[in-house]
């Protein structure tokens, strides 16, 4: 029998579709509550337990009690070893912290955790590389290079491993200034390593801080996207750099890291939540403006889930736009563009190939996976 250890974060993410773009500290949490936030955690995790059921009988499963982990497994007809306590509604990184250290202490085999950056800092403060871990991605920026691509590819991850089919590597732990990042800077930072099972197709890579490219090129790739706009539709203009220069050639204000809204090249809306995209996309039609995450291929899910599979849905898979230079494509190395909704529907959806802006009347088809 292995032993996995399975931890909760359960408040990450909540910041995402309330355009947040986080969800530390104590402030920042009222905040998103008081919006409207839904924990997104516990349900990613129950999406790799689904998986992980499939060797159900031949792993012992350690989990931190309640939203930690307990509820999960309990949930999805795993019976766990609870080990630890904590304050029900008011679950802290310490407890974070804990749960991991005591959980090495049961001799796991494995720890997935469901989170984001900062969660795996904390794991990482807490085991090191004394144990091995996978992250299941449920934050809002997730830099780090510990998580697989989606909920499910992390419980197929986790029974490759389990079965003694992956070597480990190490993978870094990254994180960002929260405050600045609200304020539209990126400040990110290495903070150390930890093992993770190695698998090129299901473990993401660390995101890059992006590629130098010739202004000429990027001002190309807007000029296609202003030629083509169409009259009184509206445009929910996604976060990057690439679509900043869709802003700027507008002269308009721009949210570096946040979803903005044109309609007949004027801005509608700055810095929009999922409530406030809904509400728009009610009597108008519109197009959504992505850029290409360097290094890992993201086009939805980190970072912009104020786009959420309600807002996909409405707008539909022909009135996505992406937008990247031939350096950043080239950059993935073949690797597919990806999505991660956190809705199986919008994924299927969105997968196979899609059109890609790479400058003015310059396009290129690029597989789309999930």
């Amino acid at each position: 029998m292995k032993k996995l250890g399975f931890l909760v974060n359960p408040i990450a993410g909540m910041g995402g579709r309330v355009g947040l773009k986080g969800s530390d500290g104590s402030d920042i949490l009222c905040k998103a509550r008081e919006m409207g936030a839904v924990p997104e955690s516990p349900r990613r995790g129950i999406q790799t337990l689904q998986v992980l059921s499939k060797i159900k009988k031949q792993i012992e499963v350690f989990t931190y009690p309640g939203a930690m982990g307990e509820d999960e497994a309990r949930g999805s007809g795993f019976s766990p070893h609870v080990i630890g306590s904590i304050t029900q509604g008011a679950t802290t990184a310490e407890d974070t912290q804990r749960a991991a250290r005591e959980m090495v202490n049961q001799g796991i085999d494995l720890i997935l955790f469901a989170g984001g950056d900062g969660t795996a800092r904390d794991v990482y403060q807490a085991v090191g590389q004394r144990v091995p871990v996978l992250g299941i991605p449920a934050g809002v920026k997730i830099h780090s290079a510990v998580y697989a691509v989606t909920p499910r590819h992390a419980g197929e991850v986790a029974i490759r491993y389990l079965e003694g089919k992956l070597r480990l590597q190490d993978a870094e732990v990254m994180d960002i200034d929260e405050d600045a990042f609200r304020g539209g800077t990126v400040s990110a930072k290495l903070f150390g390593y930890l093992r993770v099972p190695e698998e090129q197709r299901f473990v993401q890579h660390a995101k890059s801080g992006g590629i130098r490219a010739a202004r000429e090129s990027l001002v190309g790739i807007a000029s296609d996207v202003i030629h083509h706009m169409i009259p009184e539709w509206l445009y929910l203009v996604g976060p990057g750099t690439t679509t900043r220069v869709v802003m700027e050639e507008l002269s308009l204000a721009n949210t570096l890291l946040g979803v903005d809204v044109v309609c007949n090249k004027r801005l509608v809306d700055n810095d929009a939540n999922e409530n406030d995209l809904v509400r728009q996309l009610s009597d108008r039609r519109g197009t959504i403006v992505l850029s290409v995450i360097g290094g890992q291929g993201y086009i939805l899910g980190r970072g912009n889930q104020q786009l959420s599979p309600e807002v996909i849905r409405t707008v539909g898979r022909e009135n996505i736009l992406v937008l990247a230079t031939k350096e950043k494509l080239v950059s993935l190395d073949g690797r597919p563009l990806l999505v991660d909704t956190a809705d199986e529907e919008i994924d299927r959806m969105l997968r196979g190939y899609i059109r890609v802006t790479t400058g003015y009347r310059e396009y290129c088809m690029v597989r789309v996976e999930s």
